[in-house]
């Protein structure tokens, strides 16, 4: 089948159209900046390079009419006419408690996304304004959705809940939901076939670490524990969101500065994280070349994000009473070569072994790092959520 991938975001669309026989990516890019004049439609050519197309103004519908007009285009496309598209699978932020798995697209599964946009305002909607484009343009295709919470669904009632009121859980649905679901499922899957084991007696943690991370336990092949929230704001370090922090410490923030709610938001995602706390950038590329320069806040901020990756791995085998792999993936987990060699370093005492030379001349590719006497297989794998979400709409599609 071949497959369009959507990943609709406030101001943005990306896409991927993938061909699932193979696998094969056919077509990739993303609209830039929809809603201002200066909107873009930026895309990889047959031959890699890449080009850019202005767009102007245009909304959610302009900007998927854009991508499938260019994957049509007759110099520059890879497909005659939308017929050949089999079907669209979306990404979709949040299904809170209401969907544990991929589902097809209906009047019904809308109305049950919109019923989420108030635990996901800054995501739902987005998501939905892709559906109802390709509703729109071409209203036979059938349409999947695939949400980043189904994955950690399987979570037991003792990891997801928070100490509340219990009444916050009952009406508003209060809990912790995770996130990078889609990701986390893919490389707890690829990392066993890599490996040639079986899934169902293994002990994994996932590690998702780039502008946004997050880190989960998955037993057996489920999520049984993860560091995100009821938002994405909780558990690690990121570049913009605070991670973990006292929420005492917000209350007094917002009392003694006259905050509001919306202001408190905007510190939580934007505000925050390494760019906060290094002074410099969120990214880390930028981090790490202060850091070799001495600056002390980028030290700081490097030594604040490793600790929390160190500690949530920690807690992980704790909980599930050891750890067999361990799999970094993201673009700063595939990428950071330091990183992973400083958080496996206090890993040691668990039996964790790296092979620094290995590890030093590996990016972005799926390589084993730690030592064959290494007791915990440590390994990279790159993440494909696309991918994964091609699978399950053609799984779900093809019944």
């Amino acid at each position: 089948m071949k497959i369009l991938v959507l990943n609709c975001g406030s101001s943005s669309v990306k896409y991927k159209l993938i061909d699932t026989s193979d696998g094969a990516v056919m077509a990739e890019g993303g609209v830039e900046k929809i809603g201002l004049h200066d909107g873009f439609l930026k895309y990889k050519k047959a031959d890699g390079s890449k080009a850019t197309i202005e767009l102007g103004l245009v909304d959610h519908l302009g900007a998927v009419k854009a991508v499938l007009n260019l994957l049509t285009d007759p110099a520059e496309g890879c497909i005659k006419g939308f017929d050949e598209i089999d079907a669209v699978g979306h990404r979709v932020v949040h299904g809170a408690e209401k969907f544990s798995q991929s589902v097809l697209i209906t009047d019904e599964v809308k109305e049950m996304i919109k019923q989420c946009y108030d635990i996901a305002p800054l995501h739902n909607p987005a998501n939905m304004t892709g559906i109802d484009a390709i509703t729109a343009l071409m209203p036979d295709v059938p349409q999947v959705a695939v949400f980043d919470t189904a994955f950690h669904q399987t979570m037991p009632a003792k990891a997801f809940m928070y100490a509340l009121p219990y009444k916050y859980y009952t009406e508003d649905g209060v809990r912790r939901y995770g996130f990078h679901g889609t990701s986390h499922r893919y490389v707890s899957q690829r990392v066993c076939e890599f490996l040639g084991v079986d899934i169902k007696d293994k002990k994994i943690i996932t590690c998702h670490i780039g502008n946004g991370g997050s880190i989960t336990a998955v037993e057996g092949g489920k999520s049984i524990d993860t560091s995100m929230g009821l938002t994405p704001t909780e558990g690690l370090m990121m570049g913009t969101r605070v991670g973990d922090v006292d929420p005492g410490a917000l209350a007094f923030i917002m009392l003694k500065h006259n905050l509001s709610a919306a202001d408190l938001q905007k510190i939580i995602n934007k505000d925050s994280g390494m760019a906060a706390i290094s002074g410099i950038s969120s990214d880390m590329r930028e981090i790490e070349a202060a850091v070799n320069d001495g600056d002390e806040r980028a030290t700081l901020g490097l030594d604040m994000y490793e600790h929390r990756i160190i500690k949530y791995i920690g807690a992980y085998a704790a909980e599930m009473g050891g750890v067999d792999i361990i799999v970094f993936t993201g673009g700063v987990g595939e990428n950071q070569t330091g990183l992973r060699a400083s958080v496996c370093a206090p890993l040691a005492f668990l039996g964790v072994k790296i092979d620094q030379e290995v590890n030093a001349g590996l990016r972005g590719k799926e390589a084993v790092i730690s030592t064959p006497d290494s007791k915990v297989t440590v390994v990279v794998i790159p993440t494909d959520e696309e991918l994964m979400i091609a699978r399950d709409t053609e799984a779900i599609v093809g019944k």
